[in-house]
């Protein structure tokens, strides 16, 4: 090879790097998409990930002896699916179910790795949005009034925050059958 090729392969390798790094740049400003949807009057966000569907509030059927915040389970495709009332999980008020009311179900993992579909009922689904990784600040470690442990972070979006939830806790497979067995040996 002579010099010029040289030349030309090292600008070559240089350009492919550069483009390398300048998608990497961009994919870091892109952040997490998440999906953002009203609780009681709050946005929240879910990464999108983690979201299999969302579903039109439909027939749920209650369960006897479970706690307030389990409302039920459906049948999706045939297969019984636990809708956890997000709302009440959180500590807040019991809304109205209106037109609006959806449940999103997503995939979450057992401490077995079982994965398992677990429904949660949102007042609105509001819509899939790119946080940048820039605009996520720490998870407050006070002043919230809902478990700490059940946010990631806080999404700076324009004007306001979004509170980032933290799946695993707020849907915990571990955490849910253990408080499911708790309420049923009161009775």
């Amino acid at each position: 090879m002579n010099e010029q090729q040289v030349a030309a392969i090292e600008e070559a390798q240089n350009t492919l790097a550069q483009t390398i790094d300048d998608v990497n740049d961009k994919n870091d400003q892109e952040g997490i998409k998440y999906l953002t949807f009203n609780v009681n009057g709050e946005v929240y966000g879910a990464e999108i990930d983690r979201i299999k569907e969302i579903l039109e509030y439909g027939t749920v059927t209650r369960v006897p002896l479970t706690p307030a915040y389990l409302r039920g389970v459906i049948n999706l495709r045939g297969n019984v699916v636990p809708v956890v009332d997000l709302a009440v999980r959180l500590g807040k008020d019991v809304n109205q179910i209106t037109k609006r009311t959806c449940i999103i179900i997503v995939e979450m993992k057992s401490d077995e790795d079982e994965v398992m579909d677990i429904g949660f009922v949102v007042d609105e689904v509001d819509e899939v949005m790119d946080v940048p990784d820039d605009q996520v600040a720490a998870a407050p470690q006070f002043g919230t009034d809902i478990r700490s442990d059940f946010i990631s972070g806080m999404g700076k979006l324009r004007d306001k925050f979004i509170v980032l939830l933290q799946m695993e806790a707020v849907l915990s497979v571990a955490e849910l059958s253990e408080l499911v067995e708790l309420e049923s040996e009161k009775y």
